[in-house]
């Protein structure tokens, strides 16, 4: 699945790649038609759900670090994360509004670049750095354009994930606040997450997701729980400013 360095980012990698196979290894035994993942959404959110539980405590379980530092160093974390994960999630959300737009015939080919660049603002508030040419194709620098592979799993997972983390973390008896959990070594958060991991595509994704989760709706509320601290602090730093951007700038 990749070619491994040692660094931080890819040990994170390493986790969602993985999640990939421990899928594969969990449904390998349902009916052909059903070796798949209950969404396309599921299958890159299982490897991101774990590497969640990279926090301080684990890293010093398996003997990566020396210390736990307090939770006095969980804002610089939380952004760090959130850089990652928050950020990611317009972008998540548009690169397929732009596949649909352009499939449906709505978006024209001299219009490819004009599209990406007006769903970019729309979405993620960016311009293009300097004035693009009118047969630029800027869309084409996203492997998953010109590789043809749907990009809403991406943007399915980033909500995922974290409801999968909110409710493991409550299965292994976490009692750390969400940011900090590890369900590292817990018997039954892992029991609970093959037991949805084994239905494949053999039951529908809601009913995987309750199985789990006890409801089958996607809830992004566990996004708020886990990013809290970050967001009050924020807040604070973010008095008496106006945040967010125009279409007029």
């Amino acid at each position: 699945k990749m070619c491994i360095q040692k660094t931080g980012e890819e040990f994170a990698v390493i986790h969602h790649e993985l999640g990939h196979n421990y899928y594969q290894r969990a449904y390998n035994t349902q009916p052909l038609l059903y070796r798949g993942s209950a969404n396309d959404g599921f299958h890159e959110a299982i490897g991101d759900t774990i590497a969640l539980s990279i926090t301080p405590k684990y890293l010093k379980e398996i003997g990566l670090v020396d210390t736990v530092p307090d939770a006095s160093n969980d804002i610089g974390m939380l952004l760090k994360l959130a850089l990652d994960k928050i950020a990611f999630v317009p972008f998540g959300l548009m690169v397929d509004q732009w596949r649909w737009k352009v499939f449906s015939g709505e978006v024209k080919p001299e219009d490819y670049n004009k599209a990406w660049w007006e769903l970019r603002e729309k979405y993620q508030g960016v311009m293009a750095p300097v004035e693009r040419p009118v047969d630029a194709f800027d869309p084409g620098a996203k492997y998953h354009v010109p590789g043809n592979t749907p990009y809403t799993r991406y943007f399915l997972a980033h909500i995922l994930q974290f409801q999968f983390h909110k409710t493991l973390c409550e299965i292994a008896g976490n009692t750390d606040p969400i940011h900090r959990c590890s369900i590292y070594g817990s018997a039954e958060a892992g029991k609970a997450l093959n037991a949805m991991l084994e239905m494949g595509k053999s039951k529908t994704w809601q009913e995987a997701l309750a199985s789990l989760t006890g409801k089958g709706e996607m809830d992004a509320s566990a996004i708020l729980d886990y990013f809290a601290p970050l967001k009050t602090w924020l807040d604070e730093q973010n008095q008496d400013r106006t945040c967010g951007w125009s279409q007029n700038i």
